[in-house]
Parts: C-alpha cells; sequence; structure tokens
C-alpha cells in the first residue's frame, strides 16, 4: 500500500485521566500521580479549577495546531476533540483561540473556567464553530454556557440512555456523522 501524497485535514483527539503523557497528582484521585491535562479537585460545578494548569495545556495544544498549520494542515481543517479531561480541554482552548477550528467533538466533559468567559458570545475566529458535545453530571449547565458563547445553532448536545461515564457505539457513530457534516474548505 502507499501513503497518500498529502494530508489535507486533522483530527486531534484528547485523552481523559490515566493515559498517555504527562504525569501529575490528581487532588480528585487522592493525589495519585497519573497521566493529566491539568488538576482536577472535584466534580461538582462550583469546585475550585486548576486555572495556571488549563492554561498552560490549552497553550500546549495550540502550539500541536500550529505544527499542524506549519505542515500545510489549514487551522480550519483540523477537528478538536476529547473525552473527559481531554474534552473539556478541548472546549476551552477552541474557544480561547485566534484560529478557525473546524469544529469540537467534546465527549463526557465540561467548560473549564467558565465563569472567564463572556456572558454573551465570544469574539474571534470560532465563534461559529460547530460543537458536538455529550453528557456529563452538569453537561446541560456547559451546553447552556456554549450557547451563550457561540452560534447556538451550531451546538449539539446528545445523551444516551444507561451510558456512564464511557462511551457506546451509537456516540461514535454520532461522532463520525457530526465529522462528516462538517464544512471542511479546500484550499
Amino acid at each position: 500500500w502507499s501513503l497518500p501524497c498529502c494530508v489535507t485535514a486533522a483530527v486531534i483527539f484528547l485523552h481523559g485521566l490515566g493515559d498517555t503523557g504527562p504525569v501529575r497528582p490528581v487532588t480528585l484521585n487522592m493525589n495519585m500521580a497519573m497521566s493529566s491535562w491539568f488538576d482536577i479537585t472535584g466534580l461538582s460545578p462550583d469546585s475550585q479549577e486548576d486555572e495556571s494548569g488549563i492554561k498552560q495545556a490549552a497553550e500546549n495544544i495550540k502550539a500541536l495546531i500550529d505544527q499542524e498549520v506549519k505542515n500545510d494542515i489549514p487551522s480550519d481543517r483540523i477537528i478538536l476533540g476529547g473525552f473527559s479531561q481531554g474534552g473539556a480541554l478541548s472546549l476551552y482552548t477552541a474557544l480561547t483561540m485566534q484560529q478557525k477550528l473546524a469544529g469540537v467533538t467534546a465527549l463526557n466533559c465540561w467548560l473549564p473556567l467558565r465563569a472567564s468567559f463572556p456572558q454573551g458570545p465570544i469574539g474571534g475566529a470560532n465563534r461559529d464553530i460547530s460543537i458536538l458535545q455529550f453528557p456529563l453530571m452538569f453537561g446541560s449547565l456547559t451546553v447552556e454556557k456554549l450557547k451563550t458563547l457561540v452560534n447556538p445553532a451550531n451546538v449539539t448536545f446528545k445523551t444516551y440512555e444507561g451510558m456512564m461515564h464511557s462511551s457506546c457505539q451509537q456516540e461514535m457513530t454520532d461522532v463520525k456523522q457530526f465529522i462528516d457534516k462538517l464544512p471542511l474548505p479546500i484550499d
């Protein structure tokens, strides 16, 4: 087999706690050292957040996106996504970056540092970004906030009966359909 002559789009998908990558203590898990993008202190909407860790992790993801752009993949042909903590970081990164992305898939996550966002729509390149968000304990709070920040018609929130903090085949099918429908511009 042979590889195509050039890659024209990319999906960057970020893992949740405990996969691979930098290891740090996670307060939520009794300070156990594990792979984590940033510290998590609790699972309630009013839990204290690791602001500096979240912002540093977002800068790391922006640098990864910048590298893809240097490799001739336009930012508006990059889809950012993730599960749990990775989904949360994907949402935060997309909503705080200057480059336009194709879309975000946010599985079983929340919007970190949501109080730092404006009450109305965000400015910048991603105010019309398409977002597919799946549930977590306070997923409905996140989706309502997202609808105030970006074009609400571009925010889709899905739930699946009986699904806990995991994934299911229908969720993966919905992610594929979301990506297939994104208008990826051709240069």
